[in-house]
């Protein structure tokens, strides 16, 4: 940290001390209060019916008291235990915020488990499935649940107050959550003439003015903060100090959201949920401003341009983004049922407010989020450049994506190891690749599992062995310092991107995490051959060497020697590979070994799959080169 930090974050352990000791203040007084940020006439007619089915039906199963997070199932969602984590069986205690030790699965349970239902999400489902048919049952038990959570967790009370992002989100949720319930008789009852929702809406605010994410945090949490600070200070601005949290909170918001974003238009964490969360983010906070009338700078509007633009051109033919570093399956606004497609979601709604491109990849737009949102946003078309092709190479993020027509995608990363100086949310992966054919993973990254309370399974998954890519003497590339910080970090850098559509493409690139060598990686992309050639070379002293392909879940092998026969399912069609590996290693296959962890696969958070991961063991010697063929037969 730097020294601006350590006194910001030295203030910040002042203010609690001084919280936890006073009194809780009042929040202000607010008479004659009305919500005027309501969805334009004729948004809700603009939902897809498959759209609306979708949500419905995610709708009646909350309704029947049934939901899941993080892949674990809960039945008791018809009237929640607020604090209770299913996953584990505990609660969290019920004392003063600052003293919940929320990162102690013992003390408390798998925190994500608890805070998870609390940013109301799944609320915002059950108000849109009211808007979008009238019946009062939804509204009922989404005014039944704020009541609830507004009991049960009273300002600066238990484990919902410790986190910003938490706070921020849930803002935003009840934003919508009372937008989505304009046309319902008890809403003006249940938020702007209830003192209890007054106060809540206004100690979240104070709470995020006083502990903003700051220095080395200051990632997507603080957009999150942000974000959630001023749409509720634009829908709900009946308090004194919501013109100036307004204003503030947009100057955080501008400057956070172009903090956390290259100039390419990537999210600077290299962690690709974050770049969707931080995306829905952002064009959910424009939503307000753009309802309420507030002016918001071009610089906001061009970074969130330039995200949905990078998006378009990273996504493979199935609308799927890279899988780099940490996913945590956050989302900034929900307003769909499963099944519905995020990424497209996304770029549903980036084309409507800021124009699609040519290149662009086709989009459908079967969502209920993006009607609704888009019928608050104003589209602009700002004055600048955009890419007239498909970008292949984003210098500043160390990103590559190769293509051939027949569906071949290749993800191949040069860039520098995460964001700020704890890196929170990267792993270490430093020159690793992800290869799909026709949207299916064929080399995958594993993902991420989990965050608190499994340290051996979190060290796996953010681990060097756990990327396709190559480890030197059973060492990461980058030192960890602990599940949200790394200590020192790999430098990478990329020496050569030659991209093309018929013939062979080029990339190279090398890093330093090892002390004493240099790993250089060569691939090339054989688009009439439909072969991708991979050439790892580590320059220093002899060392002991590991080189790991983890292929997708769907992917079975048959390894014989140093050559694997791949095969999987595509839509019923059977797909083949041949991966030739080098012969100077010796190569096993291992599938869902837990002691140590080794061939795992996590679709979502909190979920994961055995999957093949072939690794070859050996030596090391000056300038000694490996080669992988990946040969694709159909």
């Amino acid at each position: 940290m730097g020294p601006r930090e350590v006194a910001g974050r030295a203030g910040d352990a002042v203010r609690r001390r001084r919280w936890r000791s006073a009194p809780l203040p009042r929040a202000p007084r607010v008479t004659g209060a009305r919500f005027t940020a309501v969805l334009p006439a004729g948004a809700l007619d603009a939902v897809p019916p498959d759209a609306a089915k979708r949500l419905l039906a995610e709708a009646d199963r909350l309704m029947d008291g049934q939901a899941e997070f993080f892949g674990v199932p809960r039945a008791d969602m018809a009237d929640p235990d607020w604090s209770y984590d299913p996953r584990t069986g505990r609660r969290a205690p019920s004392v003063h915020a600052f003293d919940v030790p929320y990162r102690d699965e013992e003390a408390v349970g798998d925190i994500k488990q608890i805070w998870e239902p609390s940013r109301h999400q799944y609320l915002t489902v059950l108000a849109a499935a009211y808007a979008l048919t009238g019946e009062e049952r939804y509204a009922e038990r989404t005014a039944a649940h704020l009541r609830s959570w507004w009991a049960a967790d009273p300002p600066l009370r238990g484990a919902h107050w410790t986190s910003g992002i938490e706070l921020g989100i849930r803002l935003l949720s009840w934003v919508w959550v009372r937008r989505l319930l304009d046309g319902w008789p008890g809403a003006a009852a249940l938020f702007e003439e209830n003192p209890e929702a007054l106060g809540q809406i206004w100690h979240h605010q104070r709470w995020l003015a006083a502990f903003p994410s700051r220095g080395s945090s200051a990632n997507n949490h603080a957009v999150a903060e942000a974000a959630g600070q001023f749409a509720a200070a634009c829908a709900f601005g009946w308090f004194p100090d919501s013109a100036r949290r307004r204003a503030e909170a947009l100057r955080a918001l501008d400057r956070h959201l172009r903090g956390n974003t290259f100039p390419s238009g990537l999210n600077r964490e290299l962690a690709t949920e974050y770049h969707g969360l931080v995306l829905e983010l952002g064009l959910a906070a424009l939503a307000e401003a753009d309802a309420a009338g507030v002016p918001v700078p071009a610089s906001t509007r061009l970074v969130l341009l330039r995200m949905t633009d990078a998006l378009a051109a990273v996504v493979d033919e199935r609308l799927r983004p890279p899988r780099q570093g940490d996913a945590d399956d956050g989302h900034g606004l929900v307003l769909d049922g499963a099944g519905t497609g995020r990424w497209g979601s996304l770029l549903a709604t980036g084309g409507a407010v800021f124009g699609s491109l040519p290149w662009w990849p086709a989009v459908p737009g079967t969502d209920v989020r993006t009607p609704l949102l888009t019928a608050l946003l104003r589209p602009v078309r700002l004055p600048a450049r955009r890419p007239e092709g498909r970008p292949v190479h984003f210098p500043d993020a160390g990103l590559t994506v190769l293509r051939e027509p027949g569906g071949l995608w290749c993800r191949c990363d040069g860039g520098p190891h995460g964001f700020l100086s704890i890196a929170a949310h990267a792993h270490a992966d430093a020159l690793s690749l992800e290869v799909r054919h026709e949207g299916v993973d064929v080399l995958a990254d594993p993902g991420t599992y989990c965050y608190h309370g499994q340290p051996g399974w979190r060290r796996y998954f953010r681990s060097t062995l756990g990327h396709n890519t190559l480890e030197l003497d059973g060492e990461d590339q980058s030192v960890s310092g602990g599940p949200f910080l790394w200590t020192r970090h790999a430098r990478s850098r990329v020496l050569d991107v030659r991209p093309s559509a018929t013939g062979v493409s080029h990339w190279c690139a090398e890093h330093t995490g090892y002390r004493g060598a240099v790993h250089r990686r060569r691939v090339e992309l054989d688009a009439e051959r439909r072969e991708l050639r991979v050439t790892d070379e580590v320059r220093g002293p002899r060392r002991a060497v590991r080189l790991a392909f983890h292929l997708g879940p769907a992917v079975t092998a048959e390894l014989s020697g140093n050559r694997a026969e791949l095969t999987w399912s595509r839509e019923g069609e059977a797909r083949t590979a041949v991966l030739d590996l080098p012969g100077r290693l010796t190569w096993r296959a291992h599938r869902g070994e837990s002691d140590p962890p080794l061939g795992w696969y996590s679709p979502g958070f909190g979920r994961k799959e055995p999957a093949t991961t072939l690794i070859g063991s050996g030596f090391t010697e000056d300038a000694h080169a490996f080669t992988t063929v990946l040969a694709f037969r159909d």
